[in-house]
């Protein structure tokens, strides 16, 4: 791909797309951004070697794609009075902004993609969803997948309320990893080892645990059961977690999450 990129926003999402974009290939001659922080934007030009505009108007102005990557609620603002070309990508990593929104402030000749990415995308080990109403062409489709697959996986959704439930899973999902290792970590304190053992335990076990599931043709059912000896050690841990009710505490709290991401989509789409 070789369009002209422009960036709306230079925070850490948009730094580690600038850098998996740049890493894997793509001229950052054809990469701009722009931030109203001008240090970030000149500190991201300094690292990368990409443009800096003064403007989001100036950014823009040679970009066939544009990528969304400011706070849900500054987007409006910072995207007031731009006038982007008949068909340009626009692709929004602003959670919660639906594309109808998008569509009043930018019009409706642009093609819009929705993004959720997750923050192990810092490292492009992200996964990242992806949603587009069906008239939207084949191009702006092509790019949010060039552009979101610099930094980990991509799967597409077929509405976007969907995007809600995929929040709940892969978005917020990192944060429910995180405890988990933290709980793992303080049980192992509390069963006597030292404090920097049960992290590295915890730590590594999970990050292992990871691998496995990513490199295994196999799902995580089936690995757990390879794990699970009738009788043994990982046998009573599951069960006491199944006897506690684990299944359901993690299908309230994802349907919590879910909620609360439409919930915020409305709440933007009021403001």
């Amino acid at each position: 791909m070789t369009e002209t990129i422009a960036f709306i926003g230079g925070g850490n999402m948009a730094a580690s797309l600038i850098g998996g974009l740049v890493a894997s290939g793509h001229k950052p001659g054809a990469i701009a951004v722009v931030d109203t922080d001008r240090a970030k934007a000149e500190a991201l030009r300094r690292q990368y070697g990409i443009s800096n505009a003064n403007s989001a108007t100036e950014a823009v102005r040679d970009a066939q794609v544009v990528v969304l990557a400011v706070k849900p609620q500054v987007l409006q603002a910072a995207v007031h009075g731009l006038s982007l070309p008949s068909g340009s990508a626009v692709i929004s990593i602003a959670a919660g902004i639906r594309i109808d929104s998008l569509r009043r402030w930018l019009g409706p000749q642009v093609q819009i993609v929705r993004s959720m990415p997750n923050t192990p995308a810092l490292y492009r080990a992200g996964m990242s969803g992806l949603y587009a109403p069906p008239e939207t062409q084949a191009g702006a489709r092509e790019a949010a997948q060039y552009v979101l697959g610099a930094v980990g996986e991509t799967c597409w959704v077929e509405t976007e309320p969907m995007l809600d439930a995929l929040t709940a899973v892969s978005g917020s999902g990192p944060a429910y990893v995180f405890q988990l290792c933290e709980m793992m970590c303080n049980a192992g304190i509390a069963l006597g080892l030292p404090a920097d053992t049960a992290r590295q335990l915890a730590t590594h076990t999970v990050a292992g645990a990871a691998r496995m599931l990513s490199d295994s043709d196999e799902d995580a059912a089936a690995l757990r059961l390879q794990v699970t000896s009738k009788g043994g050690t990982t046998a009573a841990a599951i069960e006491s977690l199944e006897n506690g009710g684990v299944r359901k505490l993690y299908n309230a709290a994802l349907e919590c999450a879910a909620r609360r991401a439409a919930e915020l989509g409305d709440e933007l789409d009021r403001s």
